[in-house]
């Protein structure tokens, strides 16, 4: 798959793209309503969301995709690098309007392949679930792709759960031999 491939997929249910400066409304809006109960975690600014190309785009290992349906934004996934080889999965939002569809998935697996693409050797998510509703149908979603629930901390009235996905034993390491 080339470059320009992995960064524009069309889908039964959506095209998933590269962000373009003009969808900063868009993925603000999906941002803001994403927050639990209206607040900002106490460990996230926020500021990725002010400055995405710096945050994303300013080296080729990071990126942040759209989904959209017919010209409206109702997704988005991003990649941060980490220290080493690791990669942190960020900014999951799906519309409500369409979170009971395969969207969170497959902006999931974009940004999986743009991880192996790009030789990372795991990638961690973390989540937060208000524990009287009960684990949300992303944590099943992340379940689908082999990631592994590391830890959960009580954080406030929320739980922070903590997953981890292995990419080095997906990939085995005779890949690096090559």
């Amino acid at each position: 798959m080339t470059g320009d491939q992995m960064q524009q997929e069309t889908t039964d249910s959506a095209t998933i793209r590269s962000y373009r400066p003009d969808d900063q409304k868009d993925v603000s809006q999906l941002y803001l309503e994403g927050l639990l109960a209206g607040q900002i975690a106490p460990d996230d600014t926020g500021a990725d969301i002010e400055n995405i190309a710096e945050a994303y785009f300013s080296n080729e290992r990071s990126h942040l995709w759209v989904a959209t349906i017919n010209d409206r934004t109702v997704g988005m996934i991003a990649v941060a690098q980490e220290p080493g080889h690791a990669a942190e999965i960020r900014r999951l939002r799906v519309d409500r309007a369409y979170q009971a569809t395969s969207i969170a998935a497959e902006l999931v697996e974009t940004a999986l392949r743009h991880c192996q693409t790009h030789g990372y050797l795991k990638v961690v998510f973390d989540t937060r679930i208000d524990p009287q509703s009960g684990p949300d149908a992303i944590v099943e979603v992340f379940d689908r792709f082999g990631f592994q629930h590391t830890r959960t901390k009580a954080t406030a009235d929320k739980e922070l759960h903590e997953f981890y996905l292995d990419l080095y034993r997906q990939r085995g390491p005779e890949a690096d031999s090559s």
